[in-house]
């Protein structure tokens, strides 16, 4: 009986001329249409691996770490200096689908930096903020802000250690004014302490000590009456969210 073999069907010529002519490894140098140009490794046409990635209008050049086309792993971000036209390091960390993920150091001017945890391009998570002022936060982020428990210390020393909401002091905090040998303890609403108390505070050792110490409360029961304090600020802010 015969038997019929059907032909093997034959694939196009475009398409392995189109395999063939699609990026895979290193490269040396590949320039796109605007100017910009890649130096790495490639997969499916696609950057992927170790490479440099340079921006033409920009001038700003990435190093590190690419998956299937966008920035992912270990890498720097560096833009050119305006005044000197040296290339000054913006980013160094790890990204993730082309955006700054996990932890990585920001440098936001000279003297402005951050290192910590990102979250899409974000700060968010725990880091610490170097300010050009001489105020240092270490705390937990969200959304690029100071969120959560967090600590401030001004340049005198100074400190803020409590909760922040929005980037601002919000909730419970204390304040410690070592200049002065101070202590308050309290409640928080958008940066400003709304109720709380006092006391001296290694007034002796202070720098600045006050001209005289804090006088002793004489109310009844001074904690419930802070306490009903603290509670109606509570009610107040949950009816305005």
């Amino acid at each position: 009986m015969p038997v019929n073999k059907c032909p093997k069907k034959s694939e196009p010529l475009w398409k392995d001329w189109d395999r063939k002519a699609l990026k895979n490894g290193m490269r040396h140098q590949v320039f796109a249409v605007n100017g910009d140009h890649y130096v790495g490794e490639w997969k499916d046409n696609l950057k992927h691996g170790k490479g440099t990635q340079v921006w033409k209008k920009s001038g700003a050049i990435y190093e590190g770490d690419w998956k299937f086309g966008k920035r992912d792993g270990y890498g720097t971000f560096s833009r050119p200096d305006p005044e000197t036209g040296k290339y000054r390091r913006e980013y160094s960390g790890w990204w993730k689908g082309d955006k700054k993920s996990g932890y990585g150091i920001q440098f936001f001017g000279p003297k402005d930096y951050y290192e910590g945890e990102w979250c899409g391009n974000q700060r968010c998570g725990w880091g610490r903020m170097y300010y050009s002022n001489g105020q240092i936060y270490e705390g937990q982020w969200r959304n690029d802000k100071p969120e959560g428990e967090g600590m401030l210390r001004l340049k005198n020393g100074n400190r803020y250690e409590g909760s922040w909401e929005r980037g601002m002091k919000n909730g419970h905090g204390r304040f410690f004014h070592l200049d002065h040998g101070q202590l308050f303890e309290g409640f928080w609403v958008d940066d400003v302490a709304k109720c709380g108390t006092m006391i001296d505070f290694g007034r002796d050792e202070a720098p600045e000590p006050t001209q005289f110490p804090i006088p002793k409360v004489e109310i009844e029961d001074p904690d419930g009456v802070l306490r009903e304090a603290i509670a109606a600020l509570m009610n107040s802010k949950k009816e305005e969210d």
